[in-house]
């Protein structure tokens, strides 16, 4: 594609490959069709031999029909997209508020004044809490713990499992982001101050732009396994995709209700995983470009 581009280029402002140009053109296209043929090929083969090991097993005739189910898998769907709405839209506000916390503890964590001290301590301990505490005994001490206390206003069950999501994956963000701060040279930082900056200011317009940037493929990963979190909020109770299958699951005497919800999870992450490997793609062709430069 290279090649042919350049020859067309060539050929526009009178310039002509030579023979060995064009040889090397064709050679790399050659290689490519074959690098391409040799990998279809190869995993055709693979996926066959896994079939034909999973099919031909003992136990494969009674796993179809417990698992695999076409009739129960129709029969199911509905409920369990129903529930799959309240997963996505629990994911997006967790999400955004997973990055607004994170954002403000790593701020929080990178103050340097003594005065700041107590705001400090309390942020690094919030990470070392949350990032430690599994993530279903955090559910669990929110979602029921909180309503034990019978304090008025107490919000309800799917609030309360959405703040548990947050404050936990807020902890992981809150490294990443800070990771990314730390990252920028400290000259930047006294520049910005030498030109009149206020440390806000400087923060806002040269630090945390850079350390986004730098930090976005992970941020994108630990967004893909809140995605994956949120469907844990049916332990306590409300009725989102793997709550509904495990309905269906009850009804039917059929486990195919969780295939079911894991495939429309799975749906669901490859954009998100998409656009992970894309950015993880470009920063690690800017990086090597930077550094060619």
């Amino acid at each position: 594609m290279r090649g042919s581009t350049a020859a067309a280029a060539g050929s526009a402002d009178g310039y002509q490959p030579s023979e060995l140009q064009r040889r090397r053109d064709a050679y790399r296209r050659r290689q490519s069709v074959r690098s391409v043929l040799i990998a279809a090929g190869s995993t055709a083969v693979l996926g066959a031999l896994l079939v034909a090991a999973v099919a031909n097993s003992p136990g494969w005739p009674r796993v179809q029909q417990s698992f695999f189910d076409p009739a129960v898998a129709v029969q199911a769907l509905p409920a369990v997209l129903r529930g799959l709405w309240l997963n996505v839209r629990l994911l997006v506000f967790c999400a955004a508020g997973a990055l607004a916390l994170g954002l403000a503890i790593a701020l929080a964590r990178t103050l340097r004044p003594a005065v700041f001290f107590p705001l400090r301590a309390a942020a690094t301990s919030y990470t070392y809490v949350f990032r430690g505490a599994p993530l279903i005994i955090v559910l669990y001490l929110f979602t029921f713990g909180v309503p034990g206390l019978r304090l008025a206003g107490t919000p309800s069950v799917l609030v309360l499992g959405g703040c548990a999501l947050v404050v936990t994956y807020g902890a992981y963000l809150a490294e990443v982001f800070r990771a990314g701060i730390e990252s920028v040279h400290p000259a930047q930082r006294a520049a910005a101050r030498s030109l009149g900056l206020s440390h806000a200011q400087t923060m806002r317009h040269v630090v945390l732009p850079q350390a986004v940037r730098r930090v976005a493929p992970p941020l994108l990963n630990d967004l893909v396994a809140l995605q994956k979190d949120v469907g844990l909020i049916s332990l306590a109770g409300p009725v989102d995709a793997i709550r509904a299958a495990q309905i269906e699951t009850a009804t039917s005497y059929n486990f195919t209700p969780y295939v079911v919800a894991g495939v429309l999870f799975i749906l669901m992450a490859i954009p998100l995983v998409a656009v992970t490997d894309w950015v993880t793609m470009r920063a690690a062709r800017r990086q090597t470009w930077a550094g060619a430069a």
